[in-house]
């Protein structure tokens, strides 16, 4: 490169930098604030000590989480054991005139044994044919039937993980999502439930995982909200012990 072309681009490279210094002062004076010109110093990395600390009893962490659930359009019912689920999710598919349900590929879930409770609705149990195209079921279903593997009172949201048996279709899907989260997985802060998976590693981490806070919004065109466009448009947490 010669010396003269050297040059111009230096002359370039200075102009650059008067413009961006000039746009960086506007911006701080508008603010009324001085120019930051390096990095602040943060006292400490992480969630401080206080909020690690925090942790509500059995009670509050489900008010609080029904309080957050039910504030964004989601429905919470208190039940006792699987055999109220069953019951619940029995009646809710017989006075929504359900046809369809499908529900994740776990020991637990058979215990609600819905084939027997619903006899003229036809239930599909996840990945249990090999041969099925599983995404098209869950996209027909009125009804979707899924585990939490946990839950957060402060944000509300429940958490649910995918695997050959879990697939995440059954919460993405179906018209109706239904979530059954035992007390037991309803834990205070949301960190509680992020520090299980960085102890676990990446190497086993799921292919997916999933936070549900109540039914799908969407303000995406003009602001204005829309209901069940990217999943759900009802859902149901029930909290189970």
């Amino acid at each position: 490169m010669s010396t003269e072309h050297q040059q111009w681009l230096n002359q370039l490279e200075k102009r650059s930098r008067e413009k961006q210094e000039k746009f960086m002062n506007g911006i701080a004076s508008k603010l009324r604030r001085p120019r930051q010109n390096h990095a602040p110093t943060q006292p400490f990395r992480g969630a401080p000590s206080f909020w690690n600390e925090l942790e509500w009893d059995e009670e509050k962490r489900i008010q609080a989480f029904t309080d957050n659930f039910v504030s964004v359009g989601a429905h919470i019912v208190r039940v006792k054991n699987l055999d109220e689920a069953s019951t619940f999710i029995t009646t809710k598919a017989n006075e929504l005139g359900a046809k369809y349900v499908i529900r994740q590929n776990e020991q637990e879930l058979d215990e609600l044994q819905l084939e027997a409770e619903l006899p003229e609705v036809q239930i599909s149990v996840w990945n249990s044919k090999p041969d099925e195209d599983w995404k098209a079921r869950a996209a027909e279903a009125d009804i979707g039937v899924v585990m939490a593997d946990y839950a957060t009172a402060y944000t509300g949201s429940v958490t649910v993980l995918s695997s050959p048996e879990k697939g995440r279709a059954v919460s993405l899907l179906p018209t109706v999502l239904i979530i059954i989260i035992p007390v037991e997985r309803l834990h205070t802060r949301l960190g509680e439930t992020l520090n299980r998976f960085d102890e676990a590693g990446r190497e086993n981490l799921p292919a997916g995982i999933h936070f549900i806070s109540g039914p799908s919004r969407s303000s995406d065109i003009e602001n204005d909200l829309t209901i069940g466009v990217h999943g759900p448009g009802v859902v149901y947490g029930l909290i189970m012990g």
